[in-house]
């Protein structure tokens, strides 16, 4: 696959993840796609900039990011497709 089917894939698993109701997701699952996401449209989390940084919520946000940052880009993005496609088939989406 190449990169720019990969980046049409993303898009339309990011697309359909809005179709997910929020609260059928658990949170620790929730954060977990966040970081993959984060990785996936910037890379390593060097480039992070949190407005609050004593926030415990962008506390969360951060580690959850941090735990993904040995993925590469194109990784992520497959990793958030598969748990996207997962969330929408175990829903009927």
């Amino acid at each position: 696959m190449t990169r720019e089917e990969l980046e049409i894939l993303f898009e339309e698993a990011f697309k359909n993840a809005q179709l997910v109701p929020q609260d059928s997701v658990p949170q620790d699952l929730q954060l977990v796609l966040y970081g993959l996401y984060k990785q996936a449209t910037s890379g390593n989390t060097r480039n992070m900039y949190f407005q609050n940084p004593q926030d415990i919520r962008n506390a969360f946000k951060l580690n959850a990011w941090m735990q993904v940052k040995h993925l590469s880009i194109e990784e992520a993005m497959e990793q958030y497709i598969s748990i996207i496609n997962n969330l929408m088939k175990e829903r009927n989406l």
